[in-house]
């Protein structure tokens, strides 16, 4: 039986896994933008829905791959400190 924290680290790894790929240049922003859209909020803390807003926000505007890096980065921080 899975308790509700262990789907929310199942969530945080997911993403983690799949924004290091992509920094990592293994995931192209498509990639990446569909396995944001996949991520169900209600497994993750709200410090990391509001980053990963934030992250999808910058892949829509097409922002330059700098911008995008420093933002997967505080993503990714998020992720790690959530809950």
């Amino acid at each position: 039986m899975s308790t509700s924290r262990e789907q929310t680290r199942r969530a945080d790894d997911r993403l983690v896994t799949i924004i290091s790929g992509w920094l990592a240049g293994h995931v192209s922003d498509g990639e990446l933008r569909r396995e944001l859209e996949g991520v169900r909020r209600a497994e993750l803390e709200p410090d990391q829905v509001e980053a990963l807003q934030e992250l999808r926000a910058e892949l829509a505007k097409d922002s330059r791959r700098g911008e995008l890096q420093m933002v997967a980065r505080e993503t990714l921080e998020a992720l790690a400190l959530g809950g």
